[in-house]
C-alpha cells in the first residue's frame, strides 16, 4: 500500500479510462459514497445506440437504481465520480485495483501498475461489451428525422440523454397501440391527439402509422398553446408529414370533422383528461388511450366523512384521489359502451404519471348493463362529494 499524493484522482480516472479503451475494464466499484441516501454504484461499459459507452448503475436506500450513461469526456465525467466516493474497485481482465480514502482524508492505492503494465504489454483478454438489450425492441431507433427536428434526437441519431425518459416514454405508448390494432382500421385512419402539447406523441404516432404500418392517415392535434402548434405545424411541413393537422383551440369547443378510430392524450393536466375523455366517447371514438397528468379536482372536492381516516392524511389523500379519479373516468366510460383498463405506461422511475387508461368500443353491449353503470357512476360521485 502507497499513500498517493492529490493527483491521484486523475491518475485513477486516467487507470480507468485507459482499462476501457484497452477493452479489458470489467467493471468499477463505488462504495462508501459521500450522499447518505446511496449505498454504492457500479460502472459497467455498454453498447448503447452503436457506440460503447459507461453506464453507472446507483443503489439508493430506498431500494431503487438509477442509471447514468457517460458517453463523452470520460476523463472529466469520471473524474468528477472518484470525487465522491471513498472506496473504488477497478476490475479488468489482467487484474484489480483499490483506492480508499480515510475520514482524514488520507488516500491510498493498491495494484495500479501491475494493470497498466500489462495492459501495456499487449496480450491479455479483453471484454466482450454487452449491447443494451431494451433497445432492441424499440419501435423507434432515434434516428427518424421528426425526433432529431423536435430535439429528442442529436444529429447522428442518438438520443440525448435528457431525453431518455421521453423516447422510452413515447416508444412504450406505440407498443400500447400494437396491442390494438385489431381494433382499428388497416387502410385509412383518423387520429387525434386532444392536448397535444409540444407533439413528441403525435409525430411518433403519426410516423408508426404513416412510415411503418403504410397507411393513409389523417391526423389532428389540438392545443391552447398557439406558439407551440405553429411550431409544430412547420415541422410537420419540413420533414413531410403534410396529413397532419395542428389547431390551435379549445378542445371543449373544437369541432371533429371526422368520425375519430384513435383519440389519444399524453398527460392533459387535471380536469382536461376528463375533456379528452368526453369528447372522444361523445364522438364514439374505437379506441381511447390517455395518460392521465395531476389529479386537483376530487382532492379539492372530496367531502366522504367514511373515507376521512385516509383523506386526513395529506400525502394518502392524494394518492386515493388519484386511483379514485381514474377508477371514476373508467367506470364512465364503461356506461358509455367501452371495455375498459388501467395499465402501465412505464417505469415509474421515469414518471410517476404512468398510468394509461384505455378503452376500446364494444361493437355490441348490454344496455340495461350499461344503464346500472352509469347509475352506480351517480351515486359513487354523490358519495364522494357528500351531496
Amino acid at each position: 500500500m502507497k499513500t498517493v499524493k492529490s493527483e491521484l484522482r486523475d491518475e485513477l480516472s486516467s487507470l480507468i479510462i485507459f482499462a476501457f479503451t484497452q477493452k479489458a475494464l470489467k467493471k468499477v466499484v463505488l462504495s462508501k459514497p459521500d450522499a447518505t441516501d446511496e449505498i454504492k454504484s457500479v460502472i459497467t461499459p455498454l453498447e448503447i445506440s452503436g457506440a460503447v459507452a459507461l453506464q453507472m448503475e446507483t443503489f439508493s436506500k430506498d431500494n431503487k437504481a438509477y442509471h447514468t450513461n457517460i458517453r463523452d469526456n470520460f476523463q472529466k465525467e469520471i473524474s468528477n465520480v472518484l470525487t465522491k466516493y471513498s472506496q473504488i474497485n477497478v476490475i479488468t481482465t489482467v487484474g484489480e485495483c483499490q483506492f480508499m480514502r480515510s475520514k482524514s482524508g488520507k488516500e491510498a492505492l493498491i495494484g495500479d501498475k501491475k494493470i497498466i503494465n500489462k495492459l501495456q504489454g499487449g496480450e491479455y483478454e479483453k471484454v466482450t461489451t454487452k449491447s443494451n438489450n431494451n433497445q432492441k425492441n424499440y419501435i423507434l431507433s432515434g434516428n427518424e428525422d421528426f425526433l432529431k427536428k423536435l430535439g429528442v434526437s442529436d444529429q447522428n441519431g442518438r438520443v440525448r440523454d435528457k431525453m431518455q425518459s421521453k423516447f422510452r416514454q413515447i416508444n412504450k405508448f406505440i407498443e400500447h397501440i400494437e396491442t390494438i390494432r385489431d381494433k382499428l382500421p388497416n387502410d385509412e385512419i383518423n387520429i387525434y391527439d386532444l392536448c397535444c402539447g409540444k407533439s413528441y406523441l403525435s409525430f411518433a404516432v403519426y410516423h408508426y402509422f404513416k412510415n411503418v404500418l403504410n397507411m393513409n392517415v389523417k391526423m389532428v392535434c389540438v392545443d391552447l398553446k398557439a406558439d407551440v402548434i405553429e411550431y409544430c405545424q412547420s415541422v410537420a411541413q419540413r420533414i413531410g408529414f403534410f396529413e397532419m393537422e395542428f389547431v390551435c383551440g379549445d378542445i371543449i369547443k373544437y369541432q371533429m370533422k371526422n368520425k375519430p378510430h384513435l383519440v389519444i392524450s399524453l398527460h392533459a393536466c387535471d380536469i382536461a383528461t376528463d375533456i379528452v375523455l368526453n369528447k372522444a366517447s361523445e364522438n364514439g371514438a374505437d379506441v381511447i388511450l390517455s395518460t392521465p397528468c395531476c389529479h386537483h379536482e376530487l382532492n379539492h372536492t372530496l367531502n366522504c366523512q367514511t373515507l376521512e381516516f385516509v383523506a386526513k392524511h395529506s400525502m394518502l389523500r392524494q394518492k386515493m384521489c388519484d386511483a379514485l379519479t381514474d377508477a371514476l373516468r373508467l367506470m364512465k366510460l364503461e356506461g358509455e359502451g367501452y371495455r375498459v383498463d388501467a395499465l402501465e405506461l412505464i417505469d415509474p422511475e421515469d414518471t410517476p404519471k404512468n398510468i394509461l387508461l384505455r378503452a376500446i368500443k364494444k361493437k355490441s353491449f348490454d344496455q340495461e348493463k350499461a344503464k346500472k353503470i352509469k347509475k352506480e357512476y351517480e351515486e359513487t360521485v354523490k358519495f364522494l362529494l357528500g351531496r
